[in-house]
């Protein structure tokens, strides 16, 4: 049995994946803001407060953890809002930084001495990331910041390397999700089996790479 930490497990993909590993007979610990009806109903231990870009209440999330040892982190809590020319609101970017790239970067460094040998750590990307595949423009806090969070990533994989931790950027394709006002046409629950296939497959060879849950590595 494993044991696998998840943020923003209260709904979405989070909620999705703590089902399908908490399924497989896995130990599934769920970090959020605030829980939901359908978290509490699966019966998994679940810390609320643990807001990714507030450091004490991170770092009051580890302190609670104990001596509990990860097998599984995924840095899923996220945030999207659409700025383009017209519309350039530096406040929600910097918001959109401090969630999508800061978040999973505080979170792994403040539990890092938690995670076992052979440990993965995924980081819930966006393919809207990539540079090479960005021929659209626009949304400029959210690929700012998932382009950042795909460094992250590449930065973790090298300095966890010599620990056996293999650190992945997972994009899970457009999700039917409260934060696309439920447009997606990729319903959370295949996302997150597409998510959770991946991170079973890669191994420590394969670390900071960039994934698409469909098992196809993407370019930067």
């Amino acid at each position: 049995m494993r044991t696998v930490v998840i943020t923003g497990a209260n709904k979405g993909i989070g909620l999705a994946l703590t089902k399908q590993y908490q399924q497989e007979g896995d130990k599934v610990i769920a970090a959020v803001r605030n829980s939901s009806d359908e978290l509490e109903a699966l019966g998994v231990k679940v810390y609320e407060n643990v807001d990714v870009t507030n450091d004490e209440q991170v770092l009051d999330f580890k302190r609670q953890l104990g001596d509990t040892t990860i097998d599984i982190l995924f840095n899923n809590a996220g945030q999207l809002s659409s700025e383009d020319m017209l519309d350039m609101n530096y406040d929600r970017i910097r918001q959109q930084f401090e969630v999508n790239t800061l978040g999973p970067l505080r979170v792994t460094h403040t539990l890092s001495h938690l995670f076992t040998r052979g440990a993965k750590i995924g980081i819930v990307s966006s393919r809207v990331g990539s540079m090479t595949d960005n021929g659209g423009g626009g949304n400029y806090g959210y690929r700012i910041s998932k382009t950042a969070a795909n460094m992250v990533g590449k930065n973790l994989s090298i300095d966890f390397a010599p620990r056996g931790i293999g650190v992945y950027l997972l994009h899970p394709g457009y999700v039917s999700t409260q934060m696309v006002n439920y447009k997606g046409p990729v319903p959370p629950q295949e996302a997150a089996k597409g998510l959770k296939q991946v991170m079973d497959k890669l191994t420590l060879e394969q670390t900071g790479t960039f994934w698409h849950a469909q098992g196809y590595e993407l370019p930067w």
